[in-house]
């Protein structure tokens, strides 16, 4: 009998297994193996878990909160629907709100400053990925995601939505800026 080729007879079960598929049981076996005991050692020593937070919350009530923010932290505005760019202080919670088909307002972060970036979504599940750092949070109508970030790169990083929103999803990203 041979690991490559079909079995010569219909009950093959009781055939003896051949060596070659032996090894690829015992490669596989002690590969799952490797991967299951290195999950628990990711979450705690891997720096790709998040620590966030999420909350219940009545959208009116982040909204509010949102366009507060946005009053006391504008310093310009962008793009042709002129979305208000904030700038707010080191150790504030900023507020990020994601909607058919884009996320208001643009943020303005300073390097080495620690944030409390507050995620929901008013409308529909949405998807929060911050590019090129390949971070990725879902965002759901009722819950607010607090995560803490710390940026270390100074640059412009896009905010895309990587859930699929409806026929303007292609249009729904953004930007976020490190001075």
């Amino acid at each position: 009998m041979s690991a490559i080729q079909p079995p010569a007879q219909r009950i093959w079960w009781n055939q003896p297994i051949h060596k070659d598929e032996i090894l690829w049981v015992v490669i596989a076996f002690t590969w799952c193996m490797v991967m299951f005991f290195m999950m628990p050692y990711w979450h705690i020593y891997g720096k790709q878990n998040l620590s966030s937070e999420t909350y219940k919350v009545k959208p009116e009530w982040f909204q509010r909160a949102a366009e507060e923010m946005v009053a006391k932290y504008t310093v310009r505005t962008e793009t042709a629907e002129k979305i208000p760019v904030v700038a707010p202080p080191a150790g504030s919670d900023v507020y990020l709100i994601a909607r058919l088909w884009s996320f208001w307002p643009i943020l303005e972060l300073e390097k080495g400053k620690t944030y409390r970036l507050n995620l929901t979504s008013m409308d529909y599940q949405h998807g929060f990925s911050l590019q090129p750092e390949n971070i990725n949070i879902q965002v759901i109508p009722g819950y607010q995601h607090v995560v803490s970030v710390t940026p270390t790169k100074t640059g412009k990083y896009s905010i895309i939505c990587n859930e699929y929103c409806g026929i303007g999803h292609h249009k729904m990203v953004s930007n976020l800026y490190v001075k």
